[in-house]
């Protein structure tokens, strides 16, 4: 699913408006007076692990990386992200699937219901994201931030019992999904930084809480009121 530069941009309106009519104040020491994208510009790559807490697989860890694109206005930072995971259903929810196969056999077919076993179900989720942090100092060189974000999940199952089945191509999909989320970072230097964060993940019939630690490198330049010592 590839989305145009105006999609992008309506994209980021929509977060923006959303975040700041949430947010009390903007980020102090900010000098941007108006929203514009001119100023979005590459300053920092972070990587990630993370733990997610699913409603439908199990629990399992995550990887990733993020981009730091700088402030799109007062206080407000946008943070392009891939996120990657995979993790087995959990037994109930493949029970259930095994159910509603074996029941769609038996319409067709007639007779008794059929033994379905299908085995062990992986999912595997590659999430492309795009979130809005309103930005805070706070005391002890900390920074704190809150926001939303949207994401496109490109969702694959995988299992010997289902490959090339239209129970494959049940699980594969590409599904929008959002996301509240609220951390800190802490810049050890000027160049580096570490980061924590707890997310809020919805996406159709899937949700999960997602815990994330990482740390950035910055090749570009602190805004004001980010350095050490301020």
């Amino acid at each position: 699913m590839k989305m145009r530069p105006k999609m992008w941009s309506g994209v980021l309106a929509v977060v923006a408006l959303g975040v700041l009519a949430a947010a009390p104040r903007a980020a102090e020491g900010q000098d941007i007076a108006d929203f514009d994208y001119e100023h979005l510009s590459l300053r920092g790559v972070g990587v990630e692990w993370g733990y997610l807490y699913p409603s439908r697989v199990e629990r399992t860890q995550s990887y990733g990386m993020r981009l730091d694109l700088g402030y799109l206005g007062p206080g407000l930072r946008i943070v392009p992200s891939v996120t990657y995971w995979k993790s087995p259903f959990r037994t109930e929810e493949v029970e259930e699937l095994e159910d509603r196969v074996a029941g769609l056999v038996q319409a067709q077919a007639g007779g008794p219901t059929p033994t379905v076993d299908l085995g062990t179900i992986e999912w595997s989720d590659v999430a492309v994201g795009l979130d809005a942090h309103v930005m805070w100092s706070i005391p002890f060189n900390f920074l704190t931030f809150g926001g939303l974000g949207v994401v496109a999940h490109v969702m694959n199952g995988n299992g010997s019992a289902i490959n090339g089945t239209f129970v494959e191509d049940l699980l594969d999909s590409v599904t929008a999904g959002f996301n509240l989320h609220a951390g800190l970072e802490y810049p050890v230097t000027d160049r580096f930084r570490l980061n924590g964060q707890g997310r809020y993940e919805v996406l159709g019939d899937l949700q999960y809480f997602h815990v994330r630690f990482g740390a950035q490198f910055m090749i570009g330049e602190n805004a004001p009121g980010e350095e050490r010592g301020r």
